[in-house]
Parts: structure tokens; C-alpha cells; sequence
């Protein structure tokens, strides 16, 4: 949906989505700043006057924002506290106020303090080479500070050696404590395959020698990348802590960020179809796409080391060791039909290969709606229900496309109503639409798909920055898909998918059941392109774009979803609604709750009280009695009091014990996880997924039981009218 202003612009309904970018980028992969130039000035400035005229909350760009804008910086580069001294962040801090002068273009402040990063980097790996040489007594009854919140940055050189020291000796518990659990399963596979384990064992001495390096090679590789900062990183960080001091949404976004972002909301690149990871210096390949290049060969697998990148038949291998991960996507990536050729290395071997790979275009079919038809419980005639589940990682669309009027642009609601109509084509009785994982994506689609589930009415009702409120109604002729169904959600589900899910809940059409709550994402961004702010011109891939928090949206009912999320109906145990500090109001800035006026719609009447109540009671009993959920409900109580721990003990004796304990009671689910490799665009038919076919199955027998469950939809609806 493109704003009716000169801009062309998206909304957007995003929330923590997870981009893939065929490189899933480091914790940290900046790259060298020379100073600022007169086009990041502009940026600067573009990207000041948009938030001071268009961000949501009206907020001036003052002395409150400079302060948030600073510390989110910090907290950027050193999340730990363990690179800067507090004296370091005091001055900081006081030179706060040079942040109100982004409005001149002035961006000097980011300079000054990633200065001063780079050089806290460089002493920091020294302490690394000097604690890495010298022994240490693991017999010893120390402890470590993990939480980041009650951690200071340390007042002098003898607190930082010491956090250090210790960082450096919790490393090493680390890496031995994963390689004995490493060691276990590789056991466990060779046993219930009958063949050895894949690789020889090492002595200890061996062992000891390559975690030593693995970790000098670590923090060395991250100085590297630090010195390798560009302009282009450096700004995107800066401007992204001034954006996210209005609110934790808005953001700005490099021209390379902008390409991944339109890659994902689109599902399609050219390239190899390889997701990478940048592992101690080397590119390693974390992932095959199913369908793509790579995959189609076979010769390039998971694990492999990227040591090498050429172009077409004949052209120079370029070495690619300690090179940006995002420097290596780009030499990967290409035109399809394109030649390019990759040196690699593989598992202990230093033994090297070319691997000769032709790009071609690549669907991110991991990321779109997939489903499958399962039966599930008995019907009164004695045959099994057929409850369809699609799973829907996104609300995607090709932006591109859709921009340049292709009239079958791939997205959301195309691909849903294709599978619906397969549904209905089969007999299917029941939906499972599966949001768990679904962050959020375009709002356009979010009303368009919720569409195919109500015939008429408002979806969803967005609020402006001037305090208008705009319904938004249904754009989908008729029903897709009349039967009953069951939306599953948890904690990551976000924005685009609370617009869903809150409509049918107000509207009474399906259950929802997952988590106690979704994310709490109320807010639509839109996507301004500053090259067309500045040049009146689409000039994208230029000056980058602004990810801007503009409007709030608000349910049928006129609940907001900021902060509170959609509630479930039926609740079920799951760690992911126990996770710290992922939901909106644990973020930074995030917007308060508020409510608009309800708008009159239709009520299904599919859900009541009473029947949520038994149904709560039926899956409560079969959720007892399951070997898979008590399990749940144990690792649930040992996260909620690894929570309460500040500290990590240092003694190798107990670390090994506590990290024993927290593997064992996962040996089960690690069983079903190997059972189920290579289904990556499958559904899996786990407990969580049985329980929903349960839920469904009750819901069927106790809402729908007057017949088929398509009939008894059909006659309540006509008793309604």
C-alpha cells in the first residue's frame, strides 16, 4: 500500500523480523570510517528533519533524545560494558547536546566515540593475547557477572584485566563444555547408526592448543573488522541509535541494508542459495536453500569454510579470510547465469577444493506459507477430521513489483488463498494458521489476508501523528475460507500478525492459542526513500532510507496492541513466553498503550466464553499427562531461575555440571531434532503441533457437532443474519 504523498513509501507492520540476507551477519561486522563526507552530512540531515517533522510521537529532537541517542550508541558497541571505562562514557555523556546538531548535518560525535571504541578494542586484545598465555586454576571458586544490566564498565585498568581474565577463562569452560557435549551426540548417533563417529578423537593437548588459537583468532578477527569500519556502517549505526531514541522501531538503513530488506520482503535473490556466518574469521556455510544453486550440486555443505571467492571460469580466487562477511555476499552474489567459483575447506582438513557454482535465481521458500493437511480425532461417522496448518513465517510482498504495477507480484495473500482453495478442494474441516514465528512484514498484506477469513468490515484502524484515526476495511471480496479455524501465536509473533490475530479474535471468528501473549508491536513504519526526499527522484540505492515509526494501529474494537499484545484464548506452556526482555514493552522508547473508539462489525459468535474454558480444560489434562510438556514445564523452571543469576561460576568442576543438567533433560528433544533433519519445508508434526490438531479436534466436536463442520458454520451464519 504506497502513501498518497509525492514519496513512494511502504507501511510497514514489522517486528523483530529476522532479515535473510543469504548471510546471517555477526553480532558485530562493521568496517574502517575515514571522517565524515559531505553526503553523510546530507543523510544526516535528511534523516533529522523526518523524525523532527513525521515520527509519530512528535518528540523534538532535544536534549532527551540526545542523551537516549548517546547511550543507545554505547550500547551498540559494548553491549557487555567491557570495552569502555566508565570515564570513558562520563565524557560521553557530556558532550550529549553535539547530538541535536545532526540537525546541521554534524555527525562528529559518532567519529569521536568510535575513535575511542577502536582504541579500547586494541587494549583489550592485548589483555586477550597476555590471559590466553598464561595458565589458569579452574579449581578455583570465582564467579563472573552475565547480567548485562547489573554490570558497570569498569573504573580502571585493574577492574577491566580483571573482567577480562575472567571472560577469557569463561571462554575456555565454554568451548570445552561444548565439546563434550559435541562428543556426546556424535556417541549417541554412531551408536543407534552403528558406524563411527564422524571425526577421530584429538588429544587433549591438541584440543587445548586449537581452542587457545580459536580464540585469538576471535577477538583478533574482531579488532580486524572493527579497523575495517566504512563510512557507510558507521553512519547507519549512529543514525539507527538516533531514530530508535524516538522509538525502538525506526531505524536508518545503508543502501545494503535496504537490498536485504527488499530481498526478504520480496523471498527472491540471485545468487547460490547459501546462508553464511562468520565463525573466528572465516565465512562458513550456515545453511543450503532448498531448491537453489548450491543445493542443486551437492558438493557444497553445511560446515564448509569459504576461503576463497573468483569470478566466472577463469578469474582470480580472491582470498576471503577475515574479510567482512558482508564484503564476501557481495562477491558471492551476482547476476544469474553468472559464474562463481569458491575455494573451500572442510571440517580439521586443510585439504582445499574449487567448487564451480552457475548462479540463478533463488526463492526464499523457507520464508513463505507452506502447509500440509493432517488427520487428526474422529468424526461422529467414525472417519478422521482433516485439519490443514499452514505455517506463515511473514507478511512478505514484492515491493519492487508491486511498485512497478506487475500485476501478479509475489505475495502473502496469493500464496494463502492458493492453499486455501486446495483446502476446500480436499474437504479439509478445520485451519491451523501458524503466526509463532511470524515478526510481521507489510500491512498491506495483513488486511488483505485477514480478508479472506470475514466478508466484510474493518480489519484494522491505523491513528496518525495528527491524532486521525482511519479504518481500514476488508478489500477481499467474499470468503476464502468459511470453515472453523485456530490461529497459533507466541511471543515472537508481531505487528502484521497482531492485526490478524486481533481481528479475529474481535470478530469472533477462530480461537487463538499459544503464549499468554503476542509481541505488543503497535506501531506502522514507512519505508522514505531519501534520495527521492532530497532529489525529488527514486535514488534509493544511493542515500539508503529511513524506517520511520508514522502510525499507530488499533483493533475492530479500538484496542491498541502496543504493549499488551493479543491474548490468548487457550494458553499452553512454552519457554518462548518466558524470555526476557523480547516482548515491546521490555524494549527501549517503546510508545505507550492507548485506545481509539470501537467500529461497528459483524460477530461470528464461533468463540464464548464458556467453550474456551472447557477447552482450556481439555488441553490443560492432556498437557499434564504429556511426557514432551512436564519436560517443557521443567526447562521452563530451570530458565525462570537461571534468570535470577547475575553470575556465572568459574569453577570448571561445577560449570560442567550445571551445563550437564541443563543438556540432559533436552536428550529426548535432540532425538526427534535428528529424526527430523532435511524436513526444513515440511511441516513438522511435533507435541506443539499435535496439540493444536487436539485443540482444533474439541473445538470441532464442542462448537461445530449440529454436522460437518462447513454446514454448521453456514447455518450460524444465516442464523446471525
Amino acid at each position: 500500500m504506497q502513501r498518497p504523498s509525492r514519496v513512494a513509501s511502504f507501511r510497514l507492520a514489522v517486528a523483530g523480523a529476522c532479515l535473510f540476507l543469504v548471510a546471517v551477519a555477526p553480532a558485530v561486522a562493521w568496517a574502517d570510517p575515514q571522517g565524515p563526507t559531505a553526503r553523510d552530512r546530507q543523510i544526516a540531515q535528511i534523516v533529522a528533519s523526518l523524525l523532527r517533522r513525521d515520527h509519530l510521537s512528535k518528540h523534538a529532537l532535544d536534549e532527551e533524545i540526545a542523551s537516549r541517542c548517546v547511550r543507545q550508541f554505547i550500547k551498540m558497541l559494548d553491549p557487555m560494558k567491557v570495552y569502555f571505562y566508565q570515564s570513558d562514557v562520563d565524557a560521553f555523556m557530556a558532550r550529549q547536546r553535539e547530538v541535536i546538531e545532526v540537525k546541521k548535518g554534524d555527525v562528529g560525535l559518532a567519529y569521536s566515540i568510535f575513535q575511542t571504541f577502536l582504541r579500547r578494542v586494541d587494549e583489550r586484545v592485548r589483555l586477550v593475547d597476555e590471559f590466553l598465555a598464561m595458565r589458569h586454576d579452574f579449581t578455583v571458586d570465582e564467579e563472573m557477572i552475565v547480567d548485562r544490566d547489573a554490570a558497570q564498565f569498569p573504573r580502571n585498568e585493574a577492574e577491566a584485566r580483571e573482567r577480562w581474565r575472567k571472560r577469557i577463562k569463561y571462554d575456555l569452560l565454554v568451548l570445552k563444555a561444548d565439546r563434550l557435549e559435541k562428543d556426546r551426540q556424535q556417541a549417541r548417533k554412531a551408536e543407534t547408526s552403528g558406524q563411527k563417529p564422524a571425526e577421530e578423537p584429538v588429544s587433549a593437548e591438541e584440543e587445548t592448543k586449537e581452542w587457545l588459537d580459536r580464540l585469538k583468532r576471535r577477538y583478533h578477527n574482531f579488532a580486524r573488522r572493527m579497523h575495517q569500519t566504512d563510512n557507510d556502517e558507521l553512519l547507519e549505526m549512529y543514525l539507527t541509535a538516533l531514530s530508535s531514541s524516538f522509538d525502538p522501531h525506526s531505524s536508518y538503513m545503508s543502501a545494503d541494508t535496504v537490498n536485504n530488506f527488499l530481498i526478504q520482503m520480496r523471498l527472491n535473490l540471485e545468487g547460490i542459495g547459501a546462508a553464511l556466518q562468520s565463525v573466528d574469521g572465516y565465512t562458513v556455510v550456515n545453511k543450503l536453500i532448498p531448491g537453489g544453486p548450491a543445493e542443486r550440486d551437492g558438493r557444497l555443505k553445511v560446515e564448509d569454510k569459504i576461503i576463497g571467492v573468483g569470478q566466472g571460469k577463469d578469474g582470480p580466487i580472491e582470498d576471503v579470510v577475515d574479510m567482512k562477511l558482508s564484503d564476501v555476499v557481495k562477491l558471492i552474489r551476482g547476476p544469474k547465469g553468472t559464474v562463481v567459483r569458491l575455494e573451500i575447506m572442510r571440517g580439521r582438513s586443510k585439504e582445499r577444493k574449487i567448487i564451480e557454482l552457475t548462479r540463478a535465481a533463488v526463492e526464499l521458500k523457507d520464508s513463505e506459507a507452506r502447509s500440509k493437511v493432517f488427520e487428526a480425532g474422529r468424526r461422529p461417522d467414525g472417519r478422521p477430521y482433516k485439519i490443514g496448518v499452514i505455517d506463515l513465517p511473514s507478511f512478505y510482498m514484492d515491493m519492487d513489483a508491486a511498485r512497478a504495477g506487475v500485476p501478479n507480484f509475489k505475495s502473502t495473500t496469493r500464496d494463502v488463498r492458493r492453499i486455501l482453495e486446495d483446502f476446500n478442494h480436499q474437504g479439509v474441516d478445520a485451519l491451523v494458521l501458524d503466526l509463532r514465528r511470524n515478526g510481521g512484514g507489510s500491512l498491506q498484506e495483513a488486511i488483505s489476508l485477514t480478508g479472506l477469513f470475514i466478508d466484510e468490515g474493518p480489519i484494522v484502524q491505523v491513528k496518525d501523528a495528527d491524532g486521525r484515526v482511519h479504518p481500514y476495511p476488508d478489500v477481499e471480496s467474499g470468503m476464502a475460507w468459511k470453515g472453523p479455524m485456530v490461529v497459533l501465536i507466541s511471543k515472537f509473533s508481531a505487528s502484521a500478525s497482531e492485526i490478524l490475530a486481533g481481528a479475529i479474535q474481535d470478530y469472533g471468528r477462530g480461537l487463538i492459542v499459544g503464549d499468554y501473549a503476542t509481541h505488543g508491536k503497535g506501531t506502522v513504519q514507512s519505508l522514505r526513500d531519501l534520495g527521492e526526499e532530497l532529489f525529488r527522484l527514486p535514488n534509493l540505492a544511493k542515500l539508503g532510507a529511513l524506517k520511520i515509526t508514522m502510525q499507530q494501529f488499533y483493533r475492530p474494537d479500538g484496542d491498541s496492541t502496543q504493549k499488551r499484545g493479543v491474548l490468548a484464548d487457550i494458553v499452553w506452556p512454552s519457554i518462548t513466553s518466558h524470555l526476557a526482555d523480547i516482548s515491546e514493552a521490555d524494549l527501549d522508547y517503546a510508545l505507550p498503550f492507548d485506545q481509539v473508539p470501537p467500529q461497528e462489525h459483524q460477530r461470528f459468535g464461533y468463540v464464548n466464553k464458556g467453550l474456551v474454558a472447557r477447552l482450556q480444560q481439555l488441553s490443560s489434562a492432556r498437557v499434564e499427562a504429556s511426557e514432551e510438556f512436564q519436560r517443557i514445564k521443567r526447562n521452563i523452571a530451570r530458565y525462570e531461575e537461571q534468570k535470577k543469576k547475575k553470575f556465572v561460576t568459574l569453577n570448571e568442576q561445577k560449570f560442567l555440571a550445571e551445563r550437564a543438567e541443563l543438556n540432559a533433560d533436552r536428550e529426548e528433544e535432540k532425538q526427534l531434532e535428528e529424526l527430523q533433519e532435511g524436513a526444513t519445508t515440511e511441516i513438522k508434526r511435533d507435541h506443539y503441533i499435535n496439540e493444536a490438531l487436539a485443540i482444533t479436534v474439541d473445538y470441532l466436536q464442542l462448537a461445530f457437532q449440529g454436522g460437518p463442520p462447513a454446514q454448521a458454520v453456514q447455518a450460524q451464519r444465516q442464523a446471525q443474519n
